[in-house]
């Protein structure tokens, strides 16, 4: 502002002296602009969850929002990078292919445009395509009430849909190649259709990689289209379809994880056999060591005749109109529908045939008076899915991974088979409810998520915001959410009716906060949030229980946010910093009935500066997570339960066998699976106008892998470097190298810890991709 004033009052001073005529004294000006990267958090808006154009200091949350310049700049591709700017962002590997965040130790929600997308059960879904995200705006905390009741509750993303130009056009193409194969190309163009009026937006990426690990790759695309109508100066309405289609590898990445592996890459080898001695995987095999060797890192439990592949695709509409002076109008809508297959040679099943979600909200926002403001909200989500589901039968610790591809695989006993139903020659799947076929009183089938369900969720809601002073702002906001449910078998045994069943619900909601401007720089804000959420199966569906009923527990799973933070944004700065210190409960409906509470307290901050010729940002996580007085369960009770003694010297083996499926009585024990702190650094260095550097660095401190820390993951960090040369103002090669010191890092692989004494993922060694970039 203060240059603009500059400018203002050195053209009237030429005017003055353009009156006269005195000789002009001509005085040259030149001046550098103090932002260059536009890389900072508080250059960017935040709209949907808690209104729309707001600046993060009007926001009483801890949110961080991600523009394209810095998606761009940070090489984020999937959902697990996010660690890399927001603090209290670690995930699990999700298989290879995260679908879910997780923010603050807990699973959290995907939404795009304000709206919860579909997503896998607990973490295992479908990749996130970014072909169509603009901006990516991460929250800590469980959704607003303008979002409404949903699964998760750690925290959320909303993904901001690219929208269409009106005035000009512009347009860019992508090219890049990596290591192991991996190529991606992207063509992106805008345009007015008529100029001021209407304009549209094709985005069309296309992915084929190779990869580092055995038996896998990854091959997607995706085709974005993008409408945007302005009919007159108080109106908008911006449409999007995407349809979306990948073929991608259940990664679960390396079994027997012992602290000889994590820390030395050593391997115990040695098949795992039955009771009946069979060497088959199966429940209760023992190991007996037959030696420990040096595994290659890229040697996981894969398959290559593993099928794993999904098709999904997604509308939206949003509608807006200022109805008068005083009210504002905006409708969204959104459909989306979802195909998925995941058959792997380990027996393991999980088949969508078709997931269908249809949501409509409509807001109305009425400014009392300058100061008082009330947002009104009508809310009707729709879904529907029809899903079969197999997971009862799988055996990770038994498989020696050295060995050959049979020792991966599962082939169903006759017993085993009798237990299941057949949906289609050689796939067998769980019923979706129990049935009693020798009337004995005990049921006779494995249950796991099949379902064919359909939900409605209709809500109603309102916040008001309050502007009290210059420096006091209040925001108050509750929801109700009725939902009407019925859950019935998608596939009950030959000769058996479907069991069936429903249930109405009434869930709430409700947040306050108070924010306070101590000076125009800085402010401070207090807020507090509760929820009831449904619990978690497969593309939002849900389950039967083993009595054959809906469960009134899955709606009454109690979450809590207590948060208080600083904001400090100075206007004529290039710096943002802020922080936030949080306790947060959150209480979850497991699938055999049981409950697992989780209590989070912890700090996490963020920093940012951007200014010619150099921009920098930072963040650091501080998390105690611990189950709140209540259970938990794992695969296996601990690594050692896989093996006998018979060499002691390699490990002093149980010979419980495994997979022993463990409940740990309720405690206020550690969560596996979560560093304790973590920090992040990301800078970049201007060295010419054409010519940049920059570097990111992610720092984890040590935590258990599983329940009974008897395998930690030590402190490990990973450093990345990239250049970037524009040759023109419209043509830029950038090089980026991954993990460039190539260290031998692990990440858990399933949220919640499940897998934690069964399984471990190893992060890519060192790597490095080409991209070149021209805009047109």
């Amino acid at each position: 502002m203060k240059y603009a004033f500059l400018a203002l009052s050195i053209s009237l001073s030429f005017s003055t002296l353009a009156k006269t005529n005195d000789p002009i004294e001509v005085i040259q000006v030149s001046g550098e602009a103090v932002k260059l990267h536009s890389l900072s958090p508080k250059d960017s808006t935040v709209d949907g969850p808690f209104g729309d154009n707001l600046a993060l200091s009007d926001i009483a949350r801890a949110v961080t929002p991600i523009s394209s310049a810095m998606i761009e700049q940070l090489n984020i591709t999937t959902l697990q990078d996010m660690l890399a700017v927001a603090p209290n962002s670690y995930s699990a590997s999700g298989f290879g292919a995260p679908s879910l965040p997780t923010l603050r130790a807990q699973l959290g929600e995907l939404f795009q445009d304000g709206v919860r997308r579909q997503a896998g059960n607990n973490g295992f879904g479908i990749p996130v395509s970014f072909n169509a995200i603009e901006q990516i705006d991460i929250v800590k905390g469980a959704p607003p009430v303008l979002f409404g009741s949903s699964q998760r509750n750690g925290g959320f993303v909303n993904l901001r849909s690219k929208t269409a130009s009106t005035d000009q056009q512009q347009g860019k193409v992508q090219l890049s190649a990596g290591r192991w194969d991996q190529y991606r190309a992207l063509v992106d163009y805008s345009a007015p259709i008529v100029e001021g009026q209407s304009g549209f937006r094709v985005s069309a990426e296309h992915i084929d990689n190779g990869s580092f690990y055995d038996y896998a790759g990854y091959e997607s695309d995706s085709l974005f289209a993008a409408l945007r109508f302005l009919p007159d100066d108080k109106s908008s309405w911006d449409l999007n379809f995407e349809l979306y289609s990948v073929d991608y590898t259940d990664n679960a990445g390396i079994n027997r994880p012992t602290q000889a592996l994590i820390d030395d890459g050593l391997y115990i080898t040695g098949q795992g056999i039955q009771p009946n001695g069979s060497n088959v995987p199966g429940a209760g095999a023992i190991v007996s060591p037959t030696g420990q060797v040096v595994i290659p890192r890229n040697q996981v439990l894969t398959d290559p005749d593993n099928i794993n592949n999904a098709t999904t695709y997604l509308f939206h509409s949003i509608y807006k109109r200022e109805l008068n002076n005083q009210a504002t109008l905006k409708n969204i809508t959104y459909f989306q529908h979802l195909q998925r297959e995941s058959l792997a040679k380990n027996s393991f099943v999980e088949i969508i045939d078709g997931a269908d979600t249809a949501q409509n909200r409509t807001e109305l926002s009425y400014q009392w008076n300058d100061s008082q403001t009330t947002v009104f909200a009508f809310d009707v989500r729709y879904n529907k899915v029809k899903g079969y589901s197999q997971f009862t039968t799988e055996a990770d610790l038994p498989i020696d991974l050295t060995g050959p591809l049979e020792n991966r695989r599962i082939p169903l006993t006759a017993q085993q088979q009798a237990r299941l139903v057949e949906l289609r020659p050689g796939v067998f799947v769980s019923p979706g409810a129990q049935y009693d076929i020798n009337n004995d009183g005990n049921g006779d089938f494995s249950l796991s998520d099949t379902t064919d369900s359909t939900s409605w969720q209709t809500g109603v809601a309102f916040q008001h915001d309050s502007q009290w002073t210059n420096k006091l702002r209040t925001s108050i906001g509750y929801r109700l959410d009725y939902y009407d449910v019925v859950a019935k078998d998608a596939l009950p045994p030959q000769g058996h009716s479907a069991a069936q069943d429903s249930i109405y619900e009434t869930l709430h909601s409700g947040q306050a906060s108070i924010n306070y401007k101590f000076i125009p720089s800085t402010t401070g804000y207090i807020a507090g949030s509760y929820n009831q959420a449904t619990s978690n199966s497969m593309a939002g569906g849900h389950t039967l229980g083993s009595d054959n009923k809906i469960s009134e527990q899955n709606f009454a799973t109690d979450n809590t946010l207590l948060e208080v933070g600083v904001k400090y944004a100075p206007e004529d700065s290039p710096w943002y910093i802020d922080g936030a210190v949080f306790n947060q409960r959150r209480s979850l409906r497991n699938r055999d009935g049981s409950n697992t509470g989780i209590r989070t307290q912890g700090f996490e901050t963020q920093l940012f500066y951007d200014a010619s010729p150099y921009w920098l940002s930072a963040g650091y996580s501080y998390i105690d997570a611990r189950y709140d007085n209540s259970a938990s369960s794992q695969d296996s009770s601990q690594v050692a339960d896989a093996f006998d003694n018979s060499r002691p010297d390699i490990i002093n083996g149980t010979s419980v066998g495994a997979p022993s499926f463990t409940a740990f009585a309720p405690s206020t024990q550690r969560v596996q699976g979560i560093p304790e702190q973590s920090v992040s650094i990301n800078g970049g260095w201007s060295i010419l106008s054409n010519w940049q550097i920059g570097f990111g660095g992610i720092y984890t401190k040590s935590y258990p892998l599983d329940f009974l820390a008897t395998v930690n993951i030590r402190d490990q960090y990973t450093l990345n470097i990239n250049t970037s040369y524009d040759f023109t103002e419209q043509t830029k090669l950038r090089l980026d190298i991954n993990n460039v010191t190539n260290q031998d890092n692990w990440r858990p692989v399933f949220e919640g810890g499940y897998f934690g004494s069964t399984l471990v993922f190893p992060e890519l060694p060192i790597n490095a991709k080409l991209t070149f970039q021209h805009s047109f």
